[in-house]
């Protein structure tokens, strides 16, 4: 397994437009498996378009260090290569006195080397400085090239290649002239998701490596250990045979794919629909609503009265439903958006979702306090939104929270019958056999 992790010196530098412009070059002739450090959903959607292969997050706040290697290992079995971008700056992590949960952990974790994004806007000899500082910070972390962005022009470039190559001992990849066009869209959330013209996008991203030295980047790849780790099974295996049924579409499109994978070793058995298309809820034993934009699409969402009603029914039956962040939403009795429009939702709960205010990013540590879906577990996972839920009576709640908000009072997780909704983005691999009571609840 051969990689490398490009990296930035803070946000906003581009690199995820830089990052996915080379994926999307590099695809073109090899194998390329990409990952994103830490929770992010929208990164590796473009990430997947780019590459044609299912983006990864990779992290060690949800999951162990083994648990990062072996995802690692797992995705890229038959790749050329592995391309992590990074989150935020290098160094930025949970703390400000180590590394945990940061880029350079996970760089030091695959053991691959670094490329650093500077941007350049306005530097000169500066640019020389931060570069030193960075690479003498954690001589661990095998810092082995810079790319310099948002460049103005030639006298600038040749303002920044003097200073560096007279005061660092770095690579330099190349430059990235500012180019306002080749920005990717954004929501309140981040990134906008993909949609029809999202593959046009990435593909124009290629123009960014233009001026990049794609031969050199390729040597620091090929200069990397070839490392195999052979971290054990994954997954908690059963043999539920059941069938679970998931949303898929702009409203419902934030999961993170080891937690399917997780049903699937599990014995359950995935399918996929859309309510923003009108399609009705199938028959399934388990639901799996996750996150998404279920506000931007609450007038469609409502008006698909078999979706709702469907599922509100198969709660009072006793089926499975997990809801997540948007999946919470909607199973609330309405969704109110910024334009204070009430939108009916499915009623499973007595709540109302409410945009307010932004809530996040921060990682969640839950506990389970009753029995129950969830039962004897204590669960990592994350939480981003722009929503609050007002509650109704007679609210019950499956998790207290230790690190993160949740829904109210130090508490997330809604639930009734064998239907659990929290504002918690659950990470399947942070507990050792996240689906083990499924029979248990059901039978």
């Amino acid at each position: 397994m051969k990689g490398v992790v490009i990296a930035g010196m803070g946000s906003g530098v581009g690199k995820t437009s830089i990052t996915t412009g080379i994926m999307s070059e590099l695809s073109r002739q090899k194998r390329v498996q990409p990952f994103k450090v830490g929770p992010d959903f929208i990164d590796p959607m473009y990430h997947t378009l780019a590459c044609g292969r299912r983006s990864r997050n990779l992290d060690t706040f949800m999951g162990s260090k083994d648990v990062v290697r072996g995802i690692a290992s797992h995705a890229s079995k038959d790749a050329d290569l592995c391309i992590v971008e990074g989150v935020r700056g290098l160094y930025e992590g949970l703390t400000g006195t180590t590394d945990d949960g940061s880029t350079a952990e996970i760089a030091k974790t695959l053991g691959f080397p670094v490329i650093l994004i500077l941007d350049a806007r306005s530097l000169g000899r500066s640019a020389a400085a931060m570069i030193n500082g960075f690479r003498m910070f954690d001589p661990d972390v095998d810092i082995e090239g810079v790319i310099l962005n948002n460049v103005s022009g030639p006298r600038h470039e040749e303002k920044l290649r003097s200073a560096i190559g007279k005061h660092c001992d770095i690579r330099v990849i190349g430059i990235v002239k500012h180019r306002e066009h080749l920005e990717l869209p954004s929501r309140h959330l981040g990134l906008a998701t993909v949609d029809e013209g999202s593959k046009e996008s990435v593909i124009g991203l290629r123009a960014l490596t233009d001026d990049l030295d794609m031969d050199m980047l390729m040597d620091i790849v090929e200069g990397s250990d070839d490392r195999t780790y052979d971290t054990g099974r994954l997954y908690a295996e059963h043999d539920y045979s059941m069938t679970a049924a998931i949303p898929y579409d702009d409203a419902y499109c934030f999961y993170y794919r080891e937690n399917i994978e997780c049903m699937e070793a599990a014995g359950i058995s995935v399918k996929t629909f859309s309510p923003l298309k009108g399609d009705h809820l199938p028959d399934a034993d388990l639901y799996y609503i996750g996150g998404g934009y279920p506000e931007l699409h609450a007038k469609e969402i409502s008006e698909n009265k078999d979706f709702l009603e469907g599922l509100n029914n198969a709660a009072s039956e006793g089926k499975i439903v997990i809801g997540e962040c948007g999946g919470l939403m909607t199973m609330c009795r309405s969704i109110t958006g910024k334009d204070g429009v009430e939108h009916i939702m499915s009623g499973i709960f007595d709540g109302k979702a409410v945009m307010s205010g932004r809530h996040g990013p921060t990682y969640n540590i839950i506990h389970s306090k009753g029995k129950g879906l969830f039962e004897d577990m204590t669960i990592r996972g994350h939480e981003f939104h722009y929503s609050e839920i007002e509650l109704g009576n007679d609210a019950d709640f499956m998790f207290s929270v230790e690190r993160g908000t949740g829904i109210l009072d130090g508490m997330d997780g809604l639930t009734k019958n064998n239907a659990v909704a929290s504002y918690t983005h659950q990470y399947a691999l942070s507990t050792a056999n996240w689906l083990k009571n499924v029979k248990k609840v059901i039978d």
